[in-house]
């Protein structure tokens, strides 16, 4: 009778040795790897913005403003910036007025909806 043998096992990667080209076009090719230009949405154009609701937050009254994409350029412009746009919406809306013209208004945060 003959014996049968298995075949040796394949060496295991180690964090020194090269990664397998199989692998690099996996990561390569996965849509999250090309998620974007890299820019943070606060600094991005409305016309940029694929999200159909855009939402400011102030981290200091805690008040929440949202407005959908389409009216925000119908409002503002597609040219204009998130950020400029969103400040002006918390400000219309602001609380926190103490006099000081550097205390004065909201603390924008920029996040998703």
């Amino acid at each position: 009778m003959q014996k049968q043998t298995a075949p040796p096992p394949s060496p295991a990667v180690g964090p020194a040795d090269c990664m397998p080209d199989d692998y690099w076009d996996a990561v390569l090719s996965d849509p999250r790897a090309r998620a974007g230009s890299g820019i943070p949405i606060q600094n991005r154009r409305l016309s940029e913005i694929p999200r159909q609701t855009l939402r400011v937050t102030c981290r200091r009254c805690e008040r929440i403003v949202e407005i959908q994409t389409a009216d925000a350029v119908r409002l503002y412009g597609d040219h204009a910036i998130w950020k400029d746009v969103g400040r002006r919406l918390l400000d219309n809306v602001c609380q926190q007025r103490t006099g000081i013209h550097e205390d004065d208004g909201c603390w924008p945060s920029y996040g998703p909806p």
